[in-house]
């Protein structure tokens, strides 16, 4: 399988990780229940699920492969946010593992999710050529 298959699988499956992600935080806020350990363990899944797609970026770069729209720049600038903006708002609320918190990181996972399918959609994950 090419590597680029690989990347758009991985994509994919960050694009619903992130999905179900703010399902699972929108739940717990709605059921006033704080954040648990688990969701914890599941947003470190998604931001190294999202530093093997840059990882797998660089590699295909560095083969001379690009993506099809040709805005590279853009690429890993939105990768970088994928990456860490979710241990961002970790560190930003201290911890926190409230209802408000259980808020934030459910729109912020939706908020992914949308600029994920979005990245997608405009072909600057791929496919790359």
């Amino acid at each position: 399988m090419p590597l680029s298959d690989i990347h758009g699988i991985l994509f994919n499956a960050h694009i619903l990780f992130s999905f179900a992600l703010g399902v699972w935080a929108a739940v717990v806020a709605g059921r006033r229940q704080p954040i648990p350990g688990g969701y914890w363990g599941a947003v470190v899944v998604q931001s190294i699920l999202a530093g093997v797609i840059v990882l797998l970026g660089v590699i295909l770069t560095a083969t001379g492969a690009r993506p099809v729209d040709g805005r590279l720049g853009l690429y890993f600038l939105y990768m970088a946010w994928l990456a860490i903006i979710m241990p961002g708002l970790f560190s930003i609320l201290r911890g926190r593992d409230d209802r408000s918190a259980a808020l934030a990181f459910a729109m912020l996972a939706f908020f992914n999710a949308g600029v994920s399918l979005s990245m997608a959609q405009r072909q600057i994950t791929g496919p790359w050529v």
